[in-house]
């Protein structure tokens, strides 16, 4: 997560306030000289941090796939034990996702039907993060005996698959609205999913 404590740079204000346009108008309504207006630089400037208005809304995309890295990196190395880190890390990669995305007036067609290739590109770079990171909790769950996989990597990755149905990008304006009907759900799947990583031979 951003530091709090330290001002802004220019580009992540810019990146702050497209957060909030697209909660409150949307992708289509909204406009670069209305980010510029609201961080208090010309619409120029903006020019100098991003390309066009769909560089803009991928840098937002980026910047909540950043702040999710941070949470899963932030569990990986507490002092849980493995199944108690996959659980929180599969919930982090759906609902941090979910959250940042819900209050969109249009879900995410809008963007999607602008960025979509772009994107897709990008999801995979950031799910074979993610599914490393399993892997390494997954590792030490091994090695401490709490599960029984030969495989950690394509494990972490099977744990990315089983999750992925329910992350904003595969929901319906509906569905994205119903915040608790996506976390039991995620609850149930991860709970299936992480017995079937459990040691066995006891």
């Amino acid at each position: 997560m951003r530091d709090t404590s330290k001002p802004l740079s220019t580009r992540e204000a810019i990146l702050e306030a497209t957060s909030r346009a697209l909660a409150s108008v949307g992708y289509k309504k909204m406009k670069i000289e209305d980010l510029a207006r609201e961080v208090g630089i010309g619409k120029g400037s903006v020019y100098l941090h991003f390309k066009s208005k769909e560089d803009i809304v991928l840098a937002h995309i980026d910047s909540i796939f950043s702040d999710l890295r941070a949470r899963m990196h932030e569990v990986e190395t507490s002092s849980l034990s493995a199944a108690e880190r996959v659980e929180l890390v599969l919930t982090a990669r759906v609902m941090m996702r979910f959250d940042a995305v819900r209050n969109y007036p249009k879900g995410l067609n809008e963007i999607l039907a602008v960025v979509r290739d772009r994107l897709l590109e990008r999801r995979k770079q950031y799910f074979a993060a993610e599914a490393e990171i399993l892997a390494r909790i997954i590792r030490d769950g091994v090695a401490g005996g709490e599960f029984d996989v030969s495989d950690e990597l394509v494990a972490g990755k099977a744990l990315v698959d089983a999750t992925n149905a329910l992350l904003p990008f595969n929901l319906s304006a509906k569905e994205i609205g119903d915040r608790d009907e996506v976390e039991a759900r995620l609850t149930a799947i991860s709970n299936i999913l992480i017995d079937g990583l459990r040691y066995r031979c006891q």
